[in-house]
């Protein structure tokens, strides 16, 4: 970090989760809700899903990313541009679908599927950049080791050790396994913008050790440009977390249904390039 002055951030909010059920077959909870562009910018919205097979058929997306990590079950998907494939526990698919993608995802035949899904904003210059998919097996992925805690990076780094994920906004995601009393830390570059959501547990965040527990989403402090930052967690009981955060866009947003662009006028094109089948 060039012996530059470390910042330790804070935490600047914390809510607790909302489930509600949507149909028999969906619950979900929204960890980031929809509409707070400024606010969250890179992300979008984040919800946790608990669904069954046939909740979600096949639906378009432009203008984004969407990065859905599982948490239990064995998550299927299906698109018009790759074929599909099968996520299992602890995988990340980091799905851009940029000028337009057709997809779907559905739990295996018997299974009920808790999942994570952040979408990330795509700047003006990336909204209709070509789709594609990396699938991230848990298994494959570079793993921190520090005492009683296990770190492993989905994108960006943490304490040097870096993933290879491609990103077209620059983001970090950690997903930090930790026994009771352990504590570590995790470097940002002070741009970005981010936060925890904890899956199980409860412990301290941040500067001021704020306190969090399972079902809640934590909001990082932001820093100045330029500046290093790191955020401290502590695990009172056994604690699972993920950790994003990503350099803002800085961008309007107009979003309609599935569809992020910066304009009305580039919604309505969407919409219609859809219709006239130029997604496939």
């Amino acid at each position: 970090m060039n012996n530059k002055q470390v910042f330790s951030r804070g935490i600047k909010s914390v809510r607790d989760v909302v489930y509600q059920e949507n149909s028999p077959t969906h619950k979900v909870g929204l960890v980031i809700e929809p509409g707070n562009w400024e606010e969250c910018d890179p992300f979008l919205l984040m919800a946790e899903d608990f669904f069954e097979r046939g909740t979600f058929g096949m639906h378009p997306h432009r203008g984004i990313e969407t990065v859905t990590y599982v948490i239990d079950g064995r998550l299927e998907h299906l698109d018009n541009k790759t074929g599909g494939g099968e996520l299992t526990p602890g995988d990340v698919q980091w799905m851009t679908a940029g000028k337009g993608i057709i997809h779907t995802e559905d739990p295996a035949v018997g299974e009920i599927v808790h999942s994570l899904q952040l979408w990330v904003n795509l700047p003006s210059d990336k909204k209709m950049t070509e789709p594609r998919y990396q699938n991230m097996r848990s298994r494959d992925m570079p793993v921190r080791h520090e005492d009683g805690a296990t770190i492993r990076v989905f994108s960006g780094s943490s304490k040097g050790i870096t993933a290879e994920t491609k990103n077209h906004v620059p983001v970090t995601m950690t997903e930090m396994i930790l026994e009771p009393h352990a504590t570590v830390t995790q470097d940002l570059p002070g741009s970005y913008n981010g936060f925890i959501y904890i899956i199980e547990g409860n412990g301290t965040f941040g500067s001021d050790s704020t306190g969090g527990k399972k079902g809640q989403v934590l909001w990082l402090e932001q820093r100045a440009d330029g500046e290093q930052s790191e955020v401290k967690i502590h695990a009172e009981e056994k604690l699972h977390i993920m950790l994003y955060a990503g350099q803002p866009v800085g961008e309007k947003v107009v979003a309609r249904g599935p569809f992020v662009m910066n304009s009305e006028e580039e919604i309505v094109q969407a919409y219609k390039d859809y219709r006239e089948g130029k997604f496939e």
